[in-house]
């Protein structure tokens, strides 16, 4: 399995369980994988512990569920799942719970993935967890071919919680990110039959692009949240609006070697990006900014 490799790799096993229940598995081991693994992390939950659980995927799971169904002559429904499908991922899902203090302050989190056909987010399966989870992020075929990775759609990922899970420096760079990004894909749809384009589309089209690369990272390599604050800031003031698409992966490496490590980590503190606090990023980000025009 390629992900107990990549485990492996960075000893994650130590801290980790996986349940497989393969392809070649009779349906009902695909049916009960899943409880089987959130059983497990409610154990770490229960003790005072915090755990991940993710499913990859539930659409495997439904699909068991719907074979055994059929076979016991249940009345199939909708994409001939049983009536009571819904049932079968919100059991699992809700089980994922924040425990009070006095009950030693354990949390399980659900990660569910949902595969889906032709981008089609509207099918039964993926629809019956939206409604249930938090938010989804949804990721497509064509944004990863055109080598944009992650390859999230931003128009159809949102989350239901919103800037109540985020710090406030994040929220204060941000906030208008994803409006442009909607923005830019709409615009740039229609830009490619037009030719003579007015100078406030040009610009549209060129923030967009910029906010497009910026997000790129490579597999596997996490940045920390305080870099990805200094990189949001630098590219939605504009600090990257001349620059050549080839060259903004170098200067997010320059730019967070230029500003004090310190300096960094006092923007996770409740404050946020105070006045005083964008002194130094300001200036050292615009010297940084001049070697890459």
């Amino acid at each position: 399995m390629n992900s107990r490799g990549t485990n492996e790799k960075v000893n994650a096993l130590e801290y980790s369980i996986l349940v497989a229940a393969i392809a070649s598995d009779p349906a009902p081991l695909q049916f009960l994988d899943p409880y089987s693994g959130c059983a497990m992390g409610e154990y770490f939950r229960d003790n005072g512990m915090h755990a991940l659980i993710i499913y990859d995927d539930l659409s495997k799971q439904a699909v068991a569920y719907r074979q055994m169904s059929l076979l016991l002559r249940r009345p199939p429904g909708r994409e001939a799942f049983p009536w009571d499908v819904f049932y079968l991922h919100s059991r699992l899902l809700e089980r994922a719970a924040k425990q009070s203090d006095q009950t030693d302050a354990g949390s399980s989190t659900a990660l569910p993935v949902i595969e889906t056909q032709a981008g089609d987010v509207s099918a039964y399966i993926p629809t019956n967890v939206i409604s249930i989870t938090d938010g989804q992020i949804c990721l497509e075929t064509e944004l990863f071919y055109r080598r944009i990775r992650p390859a999230i759609n931003v128009g159809l990922s949102v989350s239901r919680v919103g800037s109540a899970a985020q710090l406030k420096a994040m929220k204060q760079v941000c906030g208008s990110s994803k409006l442009e990004l909607a923005q830019y894909r709409e615009v740039a749809a229609f830009a490619q039959f037009e030719s003579d384009l007015d100078a406030a589309t040009q610009a549209l089209l060129n923030r967009g692009a910029r906010l497009t690369e910026v997000p790129k990272q490579p597999q596997y390599e996490p940045l920390p949240i305080e870099k990805q604050i200094v990189v949001i800031y630098a590219a939605v003031n504009g600090l990257c609006d001349r620059m050549p698409l080839d060259r903004i992966s170098q200067y997010e490496k320059a730019i967070l070697s230029t500003i004090n490590p310190e300096l960094q980590k006092s923007f996770l503190e409740k404050g946020g990006l105070t006045n005083k606090r964008k002194m130094e990023p300001d200036a050292s980000l615009k010297e940084s900014t001049l070697p890459y025009l």
